[in-house]
């Protein structure tokens, strides 16, 4: 099978029409550019590709805002990480 280069009018038009691959595929191209705004739309439009790819910077940052927004949104795992992070103990907390 040849490898083939879609252009992202092609994916959207697909993921339009309700292709989910297609939808999974932009939010790729998103995060490869840093197109954080396109991944923030991708997720309101149900890619849970987008909700783990957004996930994953704001977890590398400690974003909790970031993340319940994202948990808001619908990608659950976000919410996960939000009461992981909530529940680990504080710096000074370990100490006592």
């Amino acid at each position: 099978m040849a490898n083939m280069n879609v252009d992202r009018e092609t994916l959207r038009e697909l993921a339009d029409a309700g292709n989910e691959t297609a939808l999974d595929r932009l939010a790729d191209l998103a995060d490869a550019a840093g197109d954080l705004g396109e991944l923030s739309e991708l997720l309101d439009e149900g890619s849970m590709r987008a909700g783990f790819l957004l996930t994953r910077r704001a977890k590398a940052t400690g974003d909790l805002r970031e993340l319940q927004r994202i948990s808001d949104a619908g990608y659950d795992e976000a919410g996960d990480e939000v009461e992981r992070l909530l529940k680990a103990p504080a710096d000074g907390e370990r100490d006592r």
